[in-house]
């Protein structure tokens, strides 16, 4: 009883990068515990999912083929089979809207301890120890799970994605799911105002917060995404404000980003906002103040104004 078991998350017919973080950090408990690493990825195109899941440090993929879309009872059903088949120390789930829908479920069903939104995962002997961050990033917590089993949901971001391609058995699971009690049924989708752009896909984001004054001068940022290739996102006052839409928020209440280039500009970088885009992998700040928060993490820190130095880069870039 030292194996892992992690749940792949995938929405609209692409998987999700947590799935790929999920597998960094099942391995890093499987191989602390000298287990297997198992993944399972349930409902839609399995098969196709199953070989890009096939990364380095997976043993096992198995798929469940049963519809196209998540679908709460069918996931809490096929988790808990699986579970008892395979037995394993420590369950996995994403800390994702799905995850958070079936998690807590398949916990009680299962008589597990359910720690959510970890950022880190360490076993001590026999112990788990989750580590959690509180109070909007400025406190970090650590819980023990003293018990032989445990499931945990990881943040998005925090853990590298796998890589590489690895030599895991692909093996179909035959859940045996009671349509009776299946409760609900997708039967489409909407997409909401200003759901054209999902800035979590962006390789280039330039992030816009307060420092650009009135709504007027956003358009100096389009110009340099545009210039750029890039992708416009924010911090939150702009949101408030009505400037951009809900969905382009990048924060602890708006969205996790992981793009290639993070441009912040006139952004402070409150533990909010970090805690949304740290995982970036080139950091470049634009700020007045040498002291701003944003600062310290930055790769690339610009002490000069905005309009200083936006114009200097359209005209560089273009």
């Amino acid at each position: 009883m030292t194996d892992v078991l992690a749940i792949a998350d995938h929405r609209r017919g692409e998987l999700r990068d947590v799935s790929y973080e999920l597998v960094s950090a099942g391995r890093d408990l499987a191989d602390a515990t000298g287990g297997d690493l198992h993944l399972v990825v349930i409902s839609g195109t399995v098969d196709a999912f199953a070989e890009k899941l096939n990364r380095e440090g997976v043993d096992v993929v198995h798929t469940v083929d049963h519809g196209e879309e998540f679908n709460h009872d069918v996931y809490a059903q096929a988790i808990v089979q699986l579970y008892d088949a395979v037995s394993p120390q420590f369950l996995l789930a994403p800390n994702s809207v799905n995850g958070l829908d079936y998690a807590p479920a398949v916990a009680n069903r299962l008589d597990l301890p359910l720690v959510t939104d970890t950022v880190d995962l360490e076993v001590d002997g026999d112990t788990l120890v989750a580590t959690r961050e509180m109070y909007g990033g400025k406190v970090e917590t650590t819980v023990e799970l003293t018990g032989e089993r445990a499931a945990v949901t990881i943040r998005s971001a925090e853990w590298p994605a796998a890589g590489g391609t690895g030599e895991a058995t692909i093996e179909a699971f035959d859940a045996t799911i009671d349509e009776d009690a299946i409760g609900s049924t997708v039967t489409g989708f909407e997409e909401v105002a200003g759901g054209d752009v999902d800035i979590g896909d962006a390789d280039v984001l330039v992030s816009v917060g307060r420092g650009i004054e009135e709504e007027e001068n956003l358009e100096l940022i389009h110009d340099l995404a545009d210039a750029l290739g890039a992708t416009v996102s924010s911090s939150r006052p702009i949101v408030d404000a009505g400037w951009l839409p809900k969905n382009r928020q990048v924060g602890q209440s708006g969205k996790v980003v992981t793009p290639d280039v993070y441009i912040a500009i006139g952004i402070s970088g409150a533990v909010q906002h970090v805690a949304g885009m740290k995982g970036s992998d080139t950091i470049v700040a634009i700020n007045t103040d040498p002291n701003a928060p944003i600062m310290d993490i930055a790769d690339y820190a610009i002490h000069d104004d905005l309009f200083d130095v936006v114009p200097a880069l359209i005209e560089e870039f273009r």
